[in-house]
């Protein structure tokens, strides 16, 4: 299922009437099927279809060095995003927002011009990176490795292999949709 989403991503970024490219249907077809990995690798261990991780008592190093490596791409990207984007997490009064609420009059007008507003959100910014910061200190310290009172592993089970599931789903919805919907709604802006 996962591979045939990789295939829609790529016939659906290259068709004309579509403004994508094979760069970020790639990005997202090995992040799903990352996803898919991760979920398959999180099914409970006596499973008897589960061929990955059998015998296996705590999470890989590779599976770990993987996430930790998505990780610091998408902090890097967010980054490089947030500092050329207003529109994230911007006050209203951003240089997206429109038209004042009150009218300007000419002395405000020349202060206005020549106070050019940064187009970049402080805000947007450190949130990305404390939240990545806090995600890579939990991957580093082996959170996903600690064994609970009942003995089993935190990251192992039904709940994690469907919540996993269902993130690689709604990726590839929102890709889908971030391609379709400015063709579906061209008076929007997206």
């Amino acid at each position: 299922m996962t591979l045939m989403l990789a295939f829609v991503f790529a016939i659906v970024a290259l068709h004309p009437a579509v403004n994508g490219s094979v760069l970020p249907a790639s990005v997202i077809s090995f992040y799903c099927m990352y996803l898919c990995y991760s979920a398959l690798a999180s099914e409970p261990r006596d499973y008897e279809c589960n061929g990955l991780h059998k015998h296996s008592k705590a999470v890989s190093t590779g599976s770990l060095t993987l996430g930790l490596v998505t990780t610091v791409l998408s902090v890097v990207y967010s980054a490089v995003r947030a500092g050329s984007s207003a529109t994230v997490l911007s006050p209203p009064s951003s240089p997206r927002a429109g038209k004042p609420l009150l009218p300007l009059d000419a002395k405000d007008e020349e202060s206005n011009e020549k106070a050019k507003p940064v187009t970049y959100s402080y805000a947007f910014f450190h949130l990305i990176f404390s939240l990545a910061s806090m995600y890579s200190a939990m991957l580093l310290t082996g959170w996903s490795t600690s064994v609970g009172e009942s003995g089993k592993l935190v990251d192992v089970g039904w709940p994690s292999v469907w919540v996993r599931i269902v993130t690689c789903w709604a990726t590839a919805l929102l890709y889908l949709w971030s391609l379709v919907a400015p063709i579906m709604f061209p008076e929007r802006e997206f």
